[in-house]
C-alpha cells in the first residue's frame, strides 16, 4: 500500500475512497437545488481526503470491509466540510445562507452516525465539541501573560486535531479493531493533523488566524522560520511514534507516509 501526494496506488483502497465518494454525492443532494449546488461547492472531488482515508486505513486493522466504515468516512468529512462552509463561501452567498448550508451537512452526517450506534454519536460529539472549543480560543487569544505559541498549539490540537483523531478512532472501532489500536490511531490522528494544519501555516496564513510563523517573530510579514519548521517536524515525528504500537504491515507503512509527506511539505 503506497500513499502518494493526493492519491494511492492501492486498487481496493481506491475503491473505498470511490464509495466514499458516492455516498458524499448522495448525503449532499436535497429536494432544493440550491441547497445540492450550494453543498456539492465543497464536496467536489480534489485533493487528499485526509479524514476519510485515515478512517479507510485505520479500518485495514480490522475489518475494512465492515458496513459502517465507508458511513464513518462520511461522517467525519461532512463535518469537516461544514465547519469550513462559511469562510469558503462567504464571498458567494450571505452569512446566513452560508451557515445554514453548514447546518445542513451536519443533519447529514447526524442521519448517518446514528446507523453507526449510540458509541459512535458520543465520539463524533465529544470530537465536535473540542473542535468547537478550539474555534472560540482561537477567537479569543491566549489571556495575559499565557505564551501565545504554547495556546496556538492547544488550539491546534483542539480545532484541527480532534477530526483527524476521531478520524482514527472510528475507522479502528467500525471495522472491529481492538481499544488499544482504537486509541493508538486517535493519538497519532490529532498529532497529525497538528502537523498538516501547520504545514499549511509555513506556506500561507490560514483563514486569516495568526500564524506560528507570525507568533515566533512578531512580524506579521515574516516568511517561515527554521523554528516553525521544526515544530512541523516535531509533530510529525510524535506522529510517527505514535504508530509504534500498531502491528507492522501495509496500513502501517501508508499511515507513517502520511507523516513523511506532511514533513517534506515544509
Amino acid at each position: 500500500m503506497t500513499v502518494v501526494g493526493n492519491h494511492t496506488r492501492e486498487p481496493d483502497l481506491r475503491a473505498a475512497l470511490a464509495a466514499v465518494e458516492e455516498v458524499l454525492v448522495e448525503a449532499t443532494r436535497s429536494d432544493v437545488p440550491f441547497i445540492s449546488e450550494a453543498a456539492r461547492h465543497l464536496a467536489r472531488p480534489g485533493g487528499l481526503r485526509l479524514r476519510p482515508l485515515l478512517v479507510l486505513l485505520a479500518a485495514r486493522f480490522g475489518d475494512p470491509d465492515a458496513p459502517g466504515v465507508v458511513p464513518a468516512a462520511v461522517v467525519v468529512e461532512l463535518t469537516h466540510l461544514a465547519t469550513r462552509y462559511h469562510d469558503d463561501v462567504r464571498h458567494e452567498a450571505k452569512p446566513t445562507v452560508a451557515v445554514l448550508i453548514g447546518d445542513f451537512l451536519f443533519a447529514r452526517a447526524s442521519r448517518l452516525l446514528a446507523g453507526l450506534g449510540p458509541r459512535a454519536v458520543r465520539l463524533q460529539a465529544d470530537a465536535f465539541k473540542r473542535l468547537v472549543s478550539g474555534q472560540i480560543l482561537e477567537t479569543t487569544g491566549p489571556r495575559d501573560g499565557h505564551d501565545p505559541v504554547a495556546h496556538h498549539l492547544r488550539t491546534l490540537a483542539a480545532r484541527s486535531g480532534a477530526l483527524t483523531a476521531v478520524s482514527g478512532r472510528l475507522g479502528a472501532l467500525t471495522s472491529g479493531a481492538t481499544e488499544e489500536i482504537a486509541d493508538t490511531l486517535a493519538v497519532y490522528g490529532e498529532r497529525l493533523g497538528v502537523a498538516r494544519h501547520l504545514a499549511a501555516e509555513l506556506r500561507s496564513p490560514v483563514h486569516g488566524a495568526p500564524t506560528l510563523p507570525v507568533l515566533l517573530s512578531g512580524d506579521p510579514t515574516a516568511p517561515a522560520t527554521t523554528e516553525a519548521r521544526d515544530e512541523v517536524l516535531r509533530q510529525c515525528a510524535a506522529a510517527r511514534a505514535a504508530l509504534t504500537p500498531l502491528p507492522p504491515g501495509p496500513a502501517r507503512t501508508a499511515l507513517a507516509e502520511l507523516c513523511d509527506a506532511v514533513a517534506e511539505a515544509t
